[in-house]
């Protein structure tokens, strides 16, 4: 049976929600998987039995996106985070630095050359990232260290400079005080991982241990009645929230937003339905692939989410 294609209204006054409820209707291409998806998302924190998994890179951390995944964390919608060391490079950094604009076409030998990195049309001097993050962290673990506990897993040492800088706009922060567990499998793979393993070079009793959180996660998924993941971009923190759920017969709900091509056969291009085939999100699973920049479609839809929860 059929339904018709419904032209979008826009009105004064209209609600986030009231805009993405007409975009399922109008049956227009991207509009509608993010529609959809924000169906699938009211599904997963309305069901009391399903814990639900957020991941994400840490590209979007350097962005004013990153209050999105604050309040997602802050208002306890989320039940576990997997992302990027990079995550916490950029979250730690703006608690004392700004970021700033810039432009894709910037002229990059000329920021080189004054101490500007760029990402994207983000820009990010040399003081606002490496230098504050060395000038800040190594004094807080040193803080840590001499409190006596020598060895702690990546969720463990998150919470634990969650708790230290003590800022309302650090993703840390709130992760800490909600105990909402964030993980990082790859947690060497930035300038927070730089500064663990400085640390470490005149204390080699300083250590990180990756099995507690892969023990953490286990006990998470199997003690779990349904799981449910909102996943931006691909990587290691994408394929982490679904190689744990295969172990359970996969994912009951799945919403995934990216922007990478599926022809190349890259974990970041795979659809949620090439998952299904490897047991890692159920064959009778509600889910959908958005394609599309996150600093797009994220905003709308958890604002939607949030009109619809109230």
């Amino acid at each position: 049976m059929m339904k018709k294609v419904s032209d979008i209204n826009l009105k004064k006054g209209m609600t986030a929600n009231e805009l993405v409820e007409q975009m399922y209707k109008s049956g227009g291409f991207t509009a509608k998987k993010l529609a959809a998806g924000v169906n699938i998302l009211e599904k997963m924190v309305k069901d009391p039995d399903c814990k639900i998994f957020l991941s994400f890179p840490a590209c979007i951390i350097s962005t004013g996106t990153r209050g999105i995944i604050r309040d997602l964390i802050k208002n306890k919608l989320v039940d576990a985070v997997i992302t990027t060391c990079g995550t916490l490079d950029h979250d730690l950094a703006r608690v004392w630095k700004d970021y700033y604009h810039g432009d894709f076409l910037m002229d990059d030998k000329k920021l080189h050359k004054k101490g500007i990195n760029r990402l994207g049309n983000v820009l990010i001097p040399n003081e606002c990232y490496g230098i504050i993050l060395e000038q800040k962290m190594q004094p807080i673990l040193s803080e840590i260290y001499n409190e006596g506990k020598k060895e702690f897993s990546t969720r463990e040492i998150v919470w634990e400079f969650g708790k230290k800088i003590n800022n309302e706009n650090s993703i840390l922060y709130w992760a800490h005080k909600n105990k909402i567990p964030i993980y990082v499998p790859g947690i060497t793979d930035g300038a927070f991982g730089s500064q663990l393993w400085m640390f470490w070079q005149e204390h080699k009793d300083f250590k990180i241990n990756l099995f507690e959180d892969e023990q953490e996660l286990m006990n998470m998924v199997f003690d779990a009645k349904k799981t449910g993941a909102l996943m931006i971009g691909g990587g290691i923190s994408k394929h982490h929230v679904i190689w744990w759920n295969q172990f359970r017969d996969g994912l009951d709900y799945a919403v995934y937003i990216t922007t990478a091509p599926e022809y190349d056969g890259s974990l970041s291009g795979a659809r949620i339905r090439e998952a299904v085939s490897w047991g890692k999100v159920k064959e009778d699973a509600k889910f959908v692939t958005i394609e599309g920049d996150a600093t797009v479609i994220l905003p709308l839809m958890i604002a939607s989410l949030i009109d619809r929860l109230k």
